[in-house]
């Protein structure tokens, strides 16, 4: 076993990088003996390998967590051990930052200074919840004289979390440091999209000393072993960030387990414009928050409601960002990244053509670098403006970077466009009225709401989530840490 950096893998007679299931504390290749492709966003071209792992590998994995959770050391650890380790892991990651923050970039395409930033985030996830882990307290309840009530939390049992794409390090950092923090064991099911930097963080678990089987890691198809994990019988809660349509069959199989889950499924998330805005400070963070790993954010500001009479000037201001925007390859630190996959450009692709197909107006594009290889999965970002909110452009989470304007005249017209899709996760709101920032900001349906700022879903102490289709339950803050825990309720008569 070798590898550049300490990464305790293998290398096959081609150089491709081949990364293990981490189960019970081992590196292990897939009972079938099947690998997955792992192509650079940047060139299209393999550079590491997966395992294929099926309901063998995901009943292995479940297993050990089990007896980690009910029979090893784990279960004896009080909660300041638990966050002590931690802590360490976010140390270690520290000390690893380069090589994490490469892996990032490099398996999702994102600019270096964004992988960077992830990794920090990883390691600031760990950090919060490993300081968080001895202060979840209960609570004593007056019953009647002669008895004592009280409430401890208690962990769910054994974790199954599937993370997605786009963020693995961060959405992965955001699970592991609050599971772990109470007590649960976890499995955890990477996208085969981009995921391996996980598969290194559960190496590190290892050498910072956590006992073998409190945390999991396992590739493959999302139909095959994530499906497999999600309904596996063995698990005790899930957690899924992804589509609405997989979210629907992730809650569905928690449902036949009788289990919990929480869902984090995508947003359409408005930047609400009024005319008092400040305008130049503004437009900046609405193209931002756009490109943020280009436009592949369940959190991107992807449609701005601009009050009618300033749409213009908006616009102005943000056209010539727009053109000035340039994709390329992760190394070259660009404005943004390409998209993940072949098949995830070319869905943003097809929303694109509709627009333009459709009359849509484009006011601005953006480029793709001369140093962007022929093969890598690049799309210029495009902002189309004067939008119908009921358009698909204005309805549907594209997942890349587009953006689209929409007016209207009236505070009221703005709250019924800003409501009116299927999510709710999001929302910017741009005025320097208090009144009315707190009004809109009570009345719009959304997890996270950011006024004359944009966020995103940043934030480690910042709980996050969604209304309607964007899915429920918390994650992120210490809210997160009663997501992952359960109520038990303690009655004592002592006369």
């Amino acid at each position: 076993m070798n590898g550049m950096n300490g990464v305790v893998t293998s290398v096959c007679e081609t150089g491709i990088t081949v990364y293990p299931n981490i189960i019970g504390g081992r590196r292990v290749p897939p009972i079938s003996g099947e690998m997955i492709d792992v192509h650079a966003p940047g060139d299209g071209l393999v550079f590491a390998a997966i395992p294929r792992s099926n309901s063998m590998d995901v009943d292995a994995a479940v297993a050990a967590a089990r007896i980690a959770f009910e029979e090893g050391p784990w279960r004896g650890l009080s909660a300041l051990e638990r966050g002590r380790l931690l802590l360490k892991l976010s140390a270690l990651v520290t000390d690893h930052m380069d090589e994490l923050a490469e892996l990032e970039s490099r398996d999702c395409g994102k600019p270096i200074r964004q992988g960077r930033a992830d990794i920090i985030a990883l390691a600031r996830y760990l950090e919060f919840y490993g300081g968080a882990a001895d202060k979840l307290m209960g609570e004593t309840i007056p019953v009647s004289t002669g008895y004592t009530a009280m409430t401890i939390r208690e962990p769910h049992g054994v974790v199954g979390s599937i993370v997605p794409w786009n963020y693995p390090a961060q959405i992965g950092g955001r699970v592991i440091g609050a599971a772990l923090a109470t007590g649960n064991t976890l499995v955890m099911k990477p996208a085969e999209d981009a995921g391996l930097s996980l598969t290194r963080v559960a190496e590190l678990a290892l050498q910072v000393g956590f006992p073998p089987g409190v945390f999991n890691v396992i590739s493959g198809y999302g139909a095959e072993a994530g499906a497999a994990l999600a309904g596996h019988p063995g698990i005790d809660f899930v957690t899924f960030t992804g589509s609405p349509q997989v979210g629907t069959l992730i809650q569905k199989a928690a449902a036949d387990n009788h289990i919990g889950c929480t869902l984090e499924l995508g947003g359409k998330s408005p930047q609400i414009v009024f005319a008092d805005a400040d305008l130049e400070a503004t437009a900046p963070v609405l193209v931002n928050a756009i490109i943020q790993n280009a436009g592949q954010t369940c959190s991107a500001g992807s449609r701005i409601v601009v009050e009618r009479s300033i749409a213009a000037d908006l616009i102005e201001r943000l056209a010539p960002r727009f053109s000035a925007l340039v994709a390329g390859p992760y190394h070259t630190d660009p404005d943004l990244g390409p998209l993940v996959s072949a098949k995830q450009r070319a869905r943003v692709a097809s929303f694109i053509a509709e627009g333009e197909a459709g009359g849509l107006r484009i006011a601005a594009r953006g480029s793709i670098s001369p140093e962007a290889p022929a093969g890598g999965f690049y799309i210029e970002p495009t902002l189309f403006v004067d939008v119908p909110p009921h358009h698909k452009l204005a309805q549907e989470e594209i997942f890349g970077p587009v953006l689209v304007v929409s007016t209207f005249d009236t505070e009221a017209e703005a709250l019924r466009i800003a409501n009116g899709t299927d999510y709710g996760l999001v929302a910017g709101i741009w005025t320097r009225d208090g009144q009315k920032a707190m009004r809109m900001a009570r009345a719009v349906r959304s997890g996270q709401v950011f006024v004359n700022s944009y966020g995103a879903g940043g934030g480690v102490e910042l709980p996050f989530g969604g209304f309607k289709k964007s899915g429920h339950g918390r994650e992120k803050g210490f809210e997160a840490l009663n997501e992952f825990t359960a109520t038990k309720t303690i009655v004592l008569n002592h006369g």
